[in-house]
């Protein structure tokens, strides 16, 4: 195995953290990956990962090592890629996951219009309120809402979204407006358990970030749910900020308890920086960041 082979196993077992895991996505048994590293290690006199039974994570010199690697490998796929025409015509299987009622509002409509201007492109949508591990679910692009915690993904931010207090206006008309986040417990609470899991509501106050007590009236699993009862004046719920933007723009929901509102989320598209050359992906992407920084439900 060369020095470059022996590289790409060195960032597949660093994006897995894991051996096994490399072994698995390159198709090589885990003692050659093993040796790979192994070798690796012993031609340039340091040790690249510290392992237990348990975990593997780089050590300092693998982390540097580790960001001049994978830019090498990028510049070798680019021009691989660019040799062999793959750079010129997306193709293949795009695999793309995103938060359900994101991907359905906002994600969706991009991979219509993309398919319909690269014929040779299948996707696959897979929309979960949940994180996805790229690698192990062999996706390639992923649109997640707040802060990134895996560092060996790229990442481009498109912009901003809010968790929100609403409610319609024949509700607040009638039980009257709460003023300060403590007087929802005068209120009918609609939770939407994939936005606020929890009972505790958290406020940015003058004392910082403090939690609320809520009682809810109405569980809902799909957010969806808690819209439509919102919608019919049942109470107040709290959203994310594009998952109700057409209603508080028609003004069918109102918008409440804005100067207690928590800091905003990032939007980023993340994917694997080793993929970029590939068409399908990087084209993909292009297109998503344009419409996603066009959005008017998402703030810039």
């Amino acid at each position: 195995m060369d020095k470059f082979e022996a590289m790409r196993v060195f960032v597949e077992v660093a994006d897995a953290s894991s051996f096994s895991g490399a072994s698995r996505k390159l198709g090589l048994s885990a003692p050659a990956v093993t040796r790979a590293i192994g070798r690796l290690e012993s031609t340039m006199g340091v040790r690249l990962f510290e392992r237990t039974t348990r975990h593997v994570r780089l050590t300092d010199s693998g982390a540097r090592f580790f960001d001049d690697a994978r830019r090498i490998l990028e510049e070798v796929e680019q021009a691989e890629a660019m040799a062999a025409g793959s750079y010129a015509e997306p193709k293949g299987v795009l695999s793309v996951t995103a938060p359900v009622l994101f991907g359905q509002m906002h994600i969706a409509p991009i991979m219509t219009d993309y398919l319909q201007n690269n014929p040779s492109v299948t996707v696959r949508a897979l929309f979960y309120d949940r994180i996805s591990n790229l690698l192990e679910e062999g996706l390639d692009v992923a649109i997640r809402i707040g802060p990134l915690k895996d560092s060996s993904l790229y990442a481009t931010c498109v912009g901003h979204v809010q968790r929100v207090v609403c409610a319609s206006p024949e509700y607040l008309k009638v039980r009257g407006i709460p003023q300060h986040p403590t007087e929802l417990s005068d209120h009918s609470i609609i939770l939407a358990s994939t936005v606020e899991p929890t009972t505790s509501w958290k406020f940015d106050t003058a004392v910082g970030n403090e939690s609320v007590r809520i009682s809810p009236r109405l569980y809902c699993s799909q957010n969806g749910t808690a819209i439509s009862a919102a919608l019919q004046g049942f109470g107040i719920t709290r959203l994310m900020s594009y998952q109700v933007g057409e209603e508080l723009q028609k003004g069918t929901l109102k918008r409440i308890l804005r100067d207690f509102e928590l800091a905003p989320l990032p939007v980023n598209i993340v994917y694997f920086g080793g993929r970029k050359a590939n068409a399908k992906i990087r084209s993909f992407i292009d297109l998503a960041v344009e419409r996603l920084r066009a959005n008017p439900f998402i703030d810039h």
